[in-house]
């Protein structure tokens, strides 16, 4: 597992060397862009709009800003590091919230957070003093080349860091629940519906079966078979929502009759 970055948590008068790793890693399958008449694979040129369309080469691309119309300032990489301070490198948490105040649509992506060489003690005390009071430190770094909000917390004696958004990039949400008259007894199926189907989340009870579907599409092609199509019974929604409730506890075994 590679280090993603290097760096500093800090709180209080205590400083901490860290580096983050990725948590997820990728499992797509890779598709080829092909010429449907050649079998041939598609390529994207990058190519200069004021020279012809001339192919450039990546080693020949830089960052350019426009402040006019056809007028661009450049930034090389080393720039971003020049403007970056001692604080944009490091995480310096400023302070602490409980974990229930955060609502998960601002988190953004996720790594593990572990101590540089020589950190250990420091580390484990924050750690083990966050786990037990059940907090989440906010901080700002500056990661690549843009500043982000983060959110470091801890569970099962493991540190993760989380990105953020930050709140001026979080749209309004396009629906607010209208007031509706529902039968209490209505309400109380469905209630009843979400307690018979409410166990405890096992993240290993959950693939990716659609990825499984396309492995065995791909097979099937290389062997010269067709795909078809599988029918499948769409749901109801001009279903009476008692009966509609009433028949999925049935399903479940609950008699909600009577």
């Amino acid at each position: 597992m590679g280090i993603s970055y290097k760096g500093a948590i800090s709180f209080g008068l205590i400083y901490i060397p860290i580096t983050l790793h990725n948590v997820i890693r990728t499992n797509d399958i890779s598709f080829n862009m092909i010429d449907k008449n050649t079998m041939s694979r598609v390529k994207y040129k990058k190519t200069c709009v004021d020279c012809n369309d001339r192919e450039v080469k990546q080693s020949e691309i830089v960052k350019g800003y426009e402040y006019e119309e056809g007028k661009y300032v450049i930034f090389e990489n080393d720039d971003f590091e020049k403007i970056k301070s001692k604080k944009d490198k490091n995480i310096i948490i400023e302070r602490f919230v409980n974990l229930s105040d955060i609502d998960p649509i601002y988190y953004d992506k996720a790594y593990y957070v572990a101590p540089d060489k020589g950190a250990a003690k420091a580390f484990n005390l924050l750690l083990q003093a966050m786990e037990k009071e059940n907090k989440v430190g906010i901080s700002k770094t500056v990661l690549g080349t843009k500043e982000k909000l983060v959110a470091i917390r801890v569970k099962n004696k493991i540190m993760y860091l989380n990105t953020m958004f930050f709140n001026d990039e979080v749209q309004y949400a396009p629906y607010m629940s209208e007031t509706t008259n529902l039968v209490k007894q209505e309400l109380d199926l469905a209630i009843n519906l979400l307690n018979t189907m409410t166990k405890k989340f096992q993240p290993k009870d959950y693939v990716d079966e659609y990825k499984i579907k396309i492995e065995e599409a791909i097979e099937a092609k290389i062997a010269g078979k067709q795909i078809i199509r599988k029918e499948e019974i769409e749901g109801n929604q001009a279903l009476d929502l008692m009966i509609a409730l009433q028949e999925s506890l049935k399903n479940f075994g609950v008699d909600a009759r009577s």
